[in-house]
């Protein structure tokens, strides 16, 4: 792709966020029942291509259950209150009654109480009593730390997660994890991220991640583009990680899984990711407006809290419906946020595809009129596709 010229001294690729593309439909059409949307990451399959984000204010024990009996797979995040606190349910009230003026300062001080190791078992053990797959989140700071009481709780899934986690950190004051030696001694697969670019990816992919998480800043409550200035629109970095994944696929014949994380709100957006190259996709703030999230009607980044740059926002997010309403439907509104995964099968019927990975062979277009071609009604009346 051309570079465009920014100054005499500097330039730079044109990247695409999910907004700027559409889905080009095929010559073929098929049932939507005949469609399968499934998922698999190593051993363990899942009926939805889905991975709910590990925020606190969307993934409880129990609504990881939940989605985990949905088909999907939810992410607890082992650095959060569930691990700070045993009676959760008070702190989130408080979160929930905070001002917007004080919230995240608050915020601050409630993520500075102590993680508790046991707590990290009590946490797992509880969704794998439920007989779901488990999963859940450490940062590359405490990953080392943690994992002996990760280990103990029996998890499947790991997953080391921050804003950008690359296969090369520097240090010259601590030990910088090796993520390669840390995967490769681990009997569990491990998914990592996140990275935006063709080289992060790969490297990241022969550490012997089994996925990749792709997206910095992206998210809803996410404001890591504003505070640092990094980021890459969602499309140009999916279908940069996908050929990250042919090259990887290439060297080793392992297929590592790629995994679009944030910003994506409807259907719509979740079958653009997987277009341009995603496996699966991470959502957060959709089921955050879930009957069930526990974080009573607001969500909140992973990053919100840090101790001296907090990256993140406290969102209001009223309920739309329940968990199965979101995922799976009936849809009782039309602006696409219910019963995404009813849509992305539709979404692929309507292409002619039978599966995921052919779907990702659907042609797209940049095309920046499709959110408002003939829409000025909804528009002017905020109904629809207007909101």
């Amino acid at each position: 792709m051309p570079e465009i010229e920014i100054g005499f001294a500097k330039s730079g690729r044109r990247a695409y966020g999910l907004d700027d593309i559409a889905i080009v439909p095929s010559r073929r059409t098929r049932d939507p029942e005949d469609v399968d949307i499934s998922w698999q990451i190593d051993a363990y399959r899942f009926d939805l291509p889905l991975m709910a984000s590990a925020m606190d204010g969307v993934v409880s024990p129990s609504t990881a259950v939940k989605i985990g009996q949905l088909g999907g797979l939810g992410v607890l995040n082992l650095e959060g209150l569930w691990t700070r606190f045993e009676d959760v349910e008070t702190v989130l009230t408080e979160i929930a009654s905070l001002p917007a003026e004080t919230a995240t300062r608050r915020m601050q001080e409630l993520y500075q109480e102590p993680l508790r190791p046991e707590l990290v078992v009590k946490r797992i053990q509880e969704i794998n009593e439920s007989g779901v797959v488990s999963c859940a989140s450490l940062t590359p700071q405490r990953a080392e730390t943690l994992l002996p009481h990760v280990l103990e709780s029996d998890l499947n899934i790991l997953v080391i997660q921050g804003t950008v986690v690359s296969a090369e950190h520097v240090s010259s004051s601590v030990e910088p994890l090796n993520l390669k030696t840390f995967i490769r001694n681990l009997d569990i697969p491990v998914v990592v991220g996140g990275c935006s670019t063709y080289k992060a990816a790969l490297h990241l992919m022969r550490t012997g991640a089994a996925g990749i998480l792709v997206g910095v800043g992206p998210g809803h409550a996410c404001t890591t583009r504003g505070v640092l200035g990094l980021g890459v629109p969602q499309a140009t970095a999916i279908a940069d990680v996908r050929a990250a994944r042919m090259r990887y696929l290439d060297e080793t014949g392992i297929y590592c899984q790629v995994i679009a994380d944030g910003g994506m709100a409807t259907g719509g957006d979740i079958s653009k990711a997987i277009v341009c190259g995603a496996d699966a996709v991470m959502v957060g703030s959709p089921l955050a407006a879930a009957a069930e999230a526990p974080g009573g009607g607001f969500h909140w980044g992973m990053a919100t809290f840090h101790p001296t740059l907090p990256r993140g926002a406290r969102l209001e997010t009223p309920a739309r419906g329940t968990l199965r309403e979101i995922l799976l439907g009936p849809a009782h509104e039309n602006d696409g946020r219910l019963n995404l995964f009813g849509a992305l099968r539709t979404s692929m019927a309507t292409c002619g595809y039978l599966d995921i990975k052919e779907f990702q062979k659907a042609e797209v277009m940049v095309a920046p009129a499709l959110q408002t071609e003939g829409k000025s009604l909804q528009r002017a009346q905020r109904v629809g596709m207007g909101h």
